[in-house]
């Protein structure tokens, strides 16, 4: 679903598209500005500004009044609070808020209303914990993660997300 006074921009010759996914809704005045790719079942909410090659993974809630920067991610079944300026990649379920903006542990309630199992809510919240309420690095943290947490999938999607980020992630 597409609200009133969205501007949803196409694609430059560096990508060649936009694209939305599958039961999104965004609200309005939302902007996508070029080679954005947006996943499916995310939520936008009202005049949330997207910059080029902005990227939002599946699941995810973008609240209102959001500067997105340029070439940031933002993860699976994440959340951003409204008003918050994003120029940093926020990882996958986590939350993300303020000016500037700030993680603030994992995305509890998505992850509950999505039937998250506690085992691997449990093992998100470890590996969050390793990564960002630490003394280690990040690179320390994804390494000891891999080594004492169970294979679960959404750690390693967690943990390849922040390994591949261009712009950084936020702490």
């Amino acid at each position: 679903m597409i609200r009133e006074y969205c501007t949803i921009n196409r694609g430059t010759a560096a990508t060649g598209k936009t694209s939305v996914g599958q039961r999104c809704f965004l609200m309005s005045y939302v902007h996508l500005a070029h080679d954005c790719v947006i996943g499916n079942d995310v939520i936008v909410a009202n005049a949330v500004q997207m910059a080029g090659h902005v990227t939002i993974e599946d699941r995810a809630i973008i609240s209102g009044l959001v500067p997105i920067h340029q070439f940031v991610r933002i993860g699976t079944f994440s959340f951003v609070g409204g008003g918050s300026r994003v120029n940093q990649d926020v990882p996958p379920y986590t939350k993300a808020v303020g000016n500037p903006v700030h993680l603030y542990g994992l995305n509890s309630v998505g992850l509950q209303r999505a039937g998250f199992s506690p085992e691997v809510k449990l093992a998100l919240k470890r590996a969050y914990r390793l990564l960002f309420n630490s003394d280690m690095t990040v690179g320390q943290g994804i390494a000891k993660a891999r080594a004492e947490l169970p294979q679960i999938p959404e750690v390693e999607n967690f943990l390849k997300f922040i390994e591949g980020s261009q712009r950084g992630v936020m702490v």
